[in-house]
């Protein structure tokens, strides 16, 4: 798989992803589990469990945070702020 490839099928999920329909409370699941996985990062042993289970509650929160029906789509309703 090269880096086109690999660019194209990113593109293709994110077009999917943003054409189907938000799920109730889907900003506050995924908040919960980045949660966990940083709890679970915390108590690994292991330096690559720690590292593998922080970046990916990161990369959760972050999504929680700024994704379609985030926290961030909450803010802009109640400030008023436009795109």
């Amino acid at each position: 798989m090269n880096s086109n490839d690999a660019k194209s099928w990113i593109n293709q999920a994110r077009m999917a992803d943003d054409q189907r329909p938000d799920l109730p409370g889907e900003h506050w699941a995924v908040m919960g589990a980045g949660l966990l996985l940083l709890l679970a990062a915390g108590r690994s042993r292991s330096f690559l469990g720690r590292t593998l289970a922080g970046a990916a509650g990161t990369a959760l929160l972050g999504r929680a945070a700024s994704g379609r029906g985030g926290l961030h789509r909450l803010v802009r309703a109640f400030t008023g702020a436009r795109r």
